[in-house]
């Protein structure tokens, strides 16, 4: 059975719930992934309010679409990050310029996500967990061992108490592996798995395309951590290496031509996405494909039907025979 194929909304929150719910629904997606922000979902009043939960549950009926996951990447990054006044940008106005009430208010924001997903009915929250070390990452002035590892500690010390109140709602957390991330590529993220000890609660949302400008193969990334990809985003981009650009983006915007690499929509960068589902199919992955569209160079509307169409090309099921089962010489 194929597996369904849904939209995730951050890149577009600027539109009231109703109307991509409509657009979605016309399009022919089988669902949404709905991002916490924006008027999509306020997971405080999802979390206790169970009028405005069958309201949104009604609206995606209306469309009929299902919701299979939520997107709480901002409170997440929020949580584990050290703070700069770009953080300002994703939490209210009381908070602001604030670390310690800014940091309380993402962790109670991410336990309410817990609430909000299990009230949803959705078994998976996909996010970001933030990293007081990312800024370290390149080893000048020195990284020391010893801040890299009080780095982890202190991500296990703030996620620990959100991981319980998930566990209490029998959720999972799907961490987004990126930069800026504790996680942002094979090797930190097997340490991260290391670090909360193989916690359950703990899985991936397996993202190819912040791993493919990194210089990894996407789909080994699934082989390796075939027992935590709890959901996929199905998202492109393009390495534009020229001579020029560099692999660090230059400080130039998304989507300026002379970057060294850009998001793209599907089908239109590198992403080998058939060995993605073939890998997808050995680990027995039957959850959603969620397009996250972002294309600085494209018509987001011409680009969210046109992925929908470019992943019903490729969603096939494994086969269920052996093509060379009976054959006798």
């Amino acid at each position: 059975m194929a597996r369904p194929v849904t939209l995730f909304t951050g890149q577009w929150a600027d539109l009231p719930f109703e109307d991509i719910c409509k657009k979605t629904g016309a399009w022919g997606y089988d669902g949404l992934e709905i991002a916490c922000w924006g008027d999509h979902m306020e997971v405080r009043k999802a979390a206790s309010d169970t009028g405005y939960v069958e309201e949104k549950k009604k609206t995606l009926e209306k469309h009929k679409l299902k919701c299979w996951a939520l997107g709480a990447h901002l409170a997440g990054q929020c949580v584990g990050d050290r703070y700069d006044e770009r953080l300002d940008v994703f939490v209210p106005d009381e908070v602001k310029g604030k670390p310690d009430e800014l940091r309380e208010w993402a962790a109670e924001e991410m336990k309410a996500t817990a609430n909000a997903a299990k009230n949803m009915g959705c078994k998976v929250v996909n996010g970001f967990m933030g990293s007081p070390i990312w800024k370290f990452w390149y080893s000048f002035p020195p990284t020391s061992d010893e801040m890299v590892e009080e780095g982890f500690k202190t991500i296990h010390k703030l996620w620990t108490p959100i991981f319980d109140e998930f566990d209490k709602c029998g959720v999972k957390f799907a961490l987004e592996v990126h930069p800026t991330e504790i996680a942002f590529d094979l090797y930190t993220t097997q340490k991260l798995m290391e670090v909360f000890e193989h916690r359950p609660t703990l899985g991936l949302n397996f993202d190819p395309s912040h791993l493919l400008w990194q210089g990894m193969e996407p789909h080994l990334f699934i082989r390796e951590f075939a027992d935590r990809i709890y959901h996929t985003h199905m998202k492109d981009v393009a390495v534009t290496l020229d001579g020029k650009a560099g692999i660090l983006g230059s400080h130039l915007p998304f989507g300026d031509l002379r970057r060294g690499w850009n998001f793209r929509s599907l089908g239109h960068g590198d992403v080998n996405f058939e060995e993605i589902i073939r890998e997808l199919n050995d680990i027995g992955y039957q959850g959603p494909l969620s397009v996250e569209w972002e294309d600085n160079g494209m018509d987001r509307e011409f680009g969210a039907q046109e992925s929908l169409e470019f992943i019903k090309g490729i969603n096939f099921s494994p086969s269920e025979v052996a093509f060379d089962k009976d054959m006798k010489e």
